[in-house]
């Protein structure tokens, strides 16, 4: 299993008249969370994007459990709870507070797909060298 983790200081244009976080920004907390865990492979979106491969998002859940407020220290945990495999990648998300209150869940699926075709394309190897150490 692969794990990262990325701390995120609430700001107050991302609140609410009350300090409170508004949803819709969730998602974004966790597009922050799998750019970095990527990161911490070695890899860049841009360097899988350099290789051919996008990878649009095409599934999301999200559950509320708490409020973010504003000037929290937000953890976004990333998980990868099994090896991706053929073309299809699941990021497991989990937000908490600085009282490691859990504040979301999260499951997030992309697709690796070929940037011309448009088709979906199997996993990078390299991605796949650096992964299959975790499971």
């Amino acid at each position: 299993m692969y794990t990262s983790q990325t701390q995120i200081r609430i700001h107050y244009a991302l609140t609410d008249q009350m300090g409170v976080v508004y949803h819709g920004h969730f998602a974004q907390f966790y597009e922050i969370g799998r750019t970095e865990a990527i990161r911490e492979l070695g890899f860049t979106y841009k360097d899988i994007e350099a290789m051919g491969i996008i990878m649009p998002v095409v599934d999301i859940h999200l559950k509320f459990l708490h409020p973010a407020k504003y000037d929290d220290l937000i953890t976004v945990k990333t998980i990868l709870k099994e090896m991706p495999v053929h073309h299809k990648i699941v990021f497991h998300g989990e937000i908490y507070n600085e009282e490691n209150e859990l504040l979301s869940l999260g499951d997030i699926t992309l697709y690796f797909m070929d940037a011309k075709s448009m088709k979906r394309c199997p996993m990078p190897d390299v991605l796949i060298e650096k992964l299959s150490k975790y499971y």
